[in-house]
């Protein structure tokens, strides 16, 4: 008996033509919850199709993803018109979508909603509650698998940005039944350790089956009674957890989680170089400035200085002594000028310079002038002051001036 011996490629290759000779898999409708849904760069769409007990790989070309009104997300419930056909190369078979139609919510979106919505009634995800993410962590703090590549992104970013940080796991499953309970304790166990500054609860990517252990009540609510500041890292830029809402601050991916928590050294001692710089301008400045203000004290003590007050007071003195002077000189003259006037006129009425001519004064006993007849016909005797002396007279006769006798005594 003859028995042919096939390839491997000869036996895909058969089985390719077989499954798309099939009406059913060529033109096939098939409903079921959208999970570990990629949105490629190219534009083409990579999920998986699933219900309670199986999985189906799928792709939707870019061609047909363009007519698309809605993003798919994990968790959708939908139904799709294509075909399925096998890639012959992994020797794999696949749906290959041409529409897509949401059919309603999966079991688990459902469940993601009505918790979210829980919580946030309750006020888990207020933005007041949410502590500031410290600028300098000194050590931090990961719950996360200790085998995942998670954590060594995690190490590698955070020693990157500064070697002296300290890094402390807390080794805990990420997936599964008893992982979110794990997280919860490990969550708790370094809110314990004191010199803990952040926490950082992270994952790599995986469908939201894989992720949903950080959708459990029981890690949001460890996450929001945290004393300890927390930011999750969860899965990739368009995977959304409740736990991310419990958060005080959503990272998005575990490297930009450590990106956050640990501040960078080299920036740091930029920024220290920096303000050094402007500490020592700003220094310079306030200097100059207080030696300018003492320059022009200085100037305003010279221009005001009581010395030089003093020196322009003697000039002012002597000035004034000058003038004094002056003036005294020219006083002194006008009252010598007069006295000399007055002088002239003392000797020119002096009686007794009238005595040189001839001429004699008559006074009483009392050295009282007498000045007429009358006063004279009183006295019994005079006295006669002539140039050259004075003598006593007895007055016996005294006539007027027309030569008539007054009387005799």
């Amino acid at each position: 008996m003859y028995t042919k011996i096939l390839s491997v490629s000869e036996v895909n290759g058969y089985i390719k033509k077989v499954i798309d000779n099939d009406f059913i898999l060529r033109n096939s409708h098939i409903k079921g919850e959208l999970s570990n849904v990629k949105l490629h760069s190219s534009g083409h769409i990579y999920f998986t199709l699933k219900d309670n007990s199986s999985k189906l790989k799928c792709i939707m070309f870019r061609s047909h993803a363009m007519t698309l009104n809605f993003v798919p997300k994990d968790g959708m419930k939908v139904v799709i018109a294509g075909n399925i056909s096998v890639y012959d190369k992994e020797g794999t078979y696949q749906l290959y979508c041409n529409t897509m139609e949401v059919q309603g919510e999966g079991e688990l979106y459902l469940a993601f909603n009505q918790l979210k919505e829980k919580l946030e009634n309750e006020g888990l995800f207020d933005t007041v509650k949410k502590k500031d993410i410290p600028s300098v962590a000194r050590r931090i703090g990961v719950v996360t698998s200790p085998t995942g590549a998670a954590v060594r992104d995690i190490i590698k970013v955070a020693k990157r940005r500064n070697k002296k940080v300290d890094i402390l796991i807390y080794p805990s499953l990420v997936q599964g039944i008893e992982a979110g309970k794990e997280i919860a304790k490990g969550i708790k166990a370094l809110n314990a350790v004191e010199d803990v500054d952040v926490i950082i609860v992270a994952r790599g990517g995986g469908s939201i089956e894989e992720l949903w252990a950080f959708n459990e009540e029981i890690v949001a609510r460890a996450i929001a009674a945290s004393k300890k500041p927390v930011i999750t890292g969860v899965g990739h830029e368009t995977d959304f957890t409740i736990a991310d809402f419990a958060a005080d601050l959503r990272a998005a991916t575990p490297s930009h989680a450590a990106e956050i928590a640990t501040f960078s050294l080299e920036a740091l001692e930029d920024k220290l170089l920096e303000l050094r710089e402007e500490l020592i301008n700003s220094m310079d400045e306030v200097i100059n400035q207080r030696y300018n203000s003492v320059d022009e004290i200085l100037a305003r003590l010279k221009l005001y200085s009581p010395q030089n007050y003093i020196v322009n007071q003697y000039e002012k003195i002597d000035g004034l002594k000058s003038k004094l002077n002056f003036s005294a000189k020219f006083k002194l003259q006008e009252e010598k000028g007069r006295l000399q006037v007055i002088n002239h006129r003392l000797i020119g009425n002096n009686p007794l310079n009238i005595l040189n001519k001839g001429y004699g004064i008559i006074s009483d006993a009392n050295k009282n002038v007498v000045e007429s007849i009358d006063e004279l016909k009183s006295k019994e005797v005079v006295e006669i002051t002539l140039k050259d002396g004075r003598g006593l007279f007895k007055i016996n006769q005294v006539e007027d001036e027309y030569g008539k006798e007054k009387g005799n005594l």
